[in-house]
């Protein structure tokens, strides 16, 4: 990979940049622009110091700043976080013309890019996420919501950034448990378009786990070059052209995993429900004589070489079938998964049969 920035187009309506490097702050002036007399900064706790960092350039340019901490992790994808973070905006007097700035995790920026669509039925935001999962998932492709008591990601917009930074500086600090729940999405990315990247992750298990390394810079630019390419022409999951699945690719293994969050509250990491939710649909798209067995030890043996789990619990099977009985893929009282026919070729499977399921969550129950 090249040593100076990465820069990915997202190609849809109205297309924006993607930048991968070490010390993008001050990029951030760029993209907020002249005409922003106001800026928020929507952040965690955890990255208070950087929220600060970013402040200055901003506020040397005679942008007034708001600065807003939201709790960590999915505890601020509520209603009563969303209502707060109005408050502050309507408060500070924004307008059209100002800006908002989502800094942190995949949680944070599903959070700002929604309290940006909301507010004055939208203003611009800015994306710029310190986290492996933030970077490759949320951070890119304009989905923005929060949470319900029912499920994950209920009630949210389509609603695309004007720009994503990337800055690798902000991965050094980050959990072991952090960074492998990352690298679940960019496994996925691996199963549904870009095999090149199961093949980093076997060849090099260590370095495809250590955010230092011009491996995971690499993954990290192809992750995000395939949900570039994923949402390009389909922004709304409406499906791609010619009647191909398009973005609802990237809910691989999504629908048992949103599940899986739900039933654990929201304490186990995204990346860690969607690691077994990709075995569940592998084994789902055996049962159906879709894919072959080696395909689907492949999806255990390479989630495992970087630490992920790939089995939960038995006796949670009757709560996480009601949790996706409310996945958005659902249509009426049919289930609609997104599996394999091959490697690299993903398509949507409607299931009825409510014992295929269940045989399928044996496979992967611990």
């Amino acid at each position: 990979m090249t040593s100076g920035p990465i820069e990915i187009r997202v190609a849809t309506a109205q297309p924006y940049d993607v930048v991968i490097g070490h010390g993008l702050r001050d990029r951030v002036l760029d993209l907020v622009g002249p005409d922003a007399a106001r800026v928020a900064i929507i952040h965690a706790p955890s990255v208070a110091d950087r929220a600060t960092a970013l402040r200055m350039p901003l506020a040397d340019a005679g942008v007034a700043v708001r600065v807003i901490e939201v709790p960590d992790a999915e505890q601020a994808k509520t209603a009563s976080v969303l209502t707060e973070c109005w408050r502050v905006l309507g408060e500070a007097g924004f307008t059209r013309s100002d800006v908002v700035i989502g800094l942190g995790g995949g949680a944070t920026t599903d959070l700002a890019g929604f309290v940006a669509a909301t507010w004055l039925r939208g203003v611009r935001f800015i994306n710029v996420p310190t986290t492996v999962l933030g970077m490759v998932d949320a951070a890119v492709g304009g989905k923005t919501g929060i949470n319900t008591a029912q499920g994950k990601n209920l009630v949210g917009a389509f609603y695309e950034p004007v720009g994503v930074l990337c800055d690798l500086d902000s991965l050094v600090t980050l959990p072991t448990r952090e960074v492998r729940s990352g690298l679940a999405e960019i496994v996925k990315c691996g199963f549904i378009a870009d095999p090149s990247i199961l093949d980093l992750v076997e060849t090099d298990p260590r370095s495809a786990s250590d955010v230092r390394s011009s491996v995971m810079t690499e993954l990290i630019a192809k992750g995000i070059a395939v949900k570039a390419s994923s949402v390009k022409g389909d922004l709304r999951e409406g499906g791609g052209a010619g009647g191909t699945i398009g973005r609802e690719a990237l809910n691989y293994g999504h629908t048992l995993g949103h599940a899986i969050e739900r039933h654990e509250g929201y304490a186990i990491r995204h990346g860690e429900a969607i690691s077994v939710g990709m075995v569940f649909v592998a084994e789902l798209a055996r049962a159906q004589g879709l894919i072959d067995d080696d395909l689907v030890d492949r999806h255990r043996t390479t989630l495992e070489l970087v630490g992920l789990p790939t089995a939960y619990r038995a006796d949670a099977w009757p709560e996480v079938l009601d949790a996706m009985r409310l996945d958005k893929k659902t249509r009426g009282s049919t289930l609609r998964f997104v599996v394999l026919d091959r490697l690299a070729s993903p398509k949507i499977l409607p299931v009825t049969d409510e014992y295929l399921l269940r045989d399928a969550y044996r496979a992967v129950s611990a």
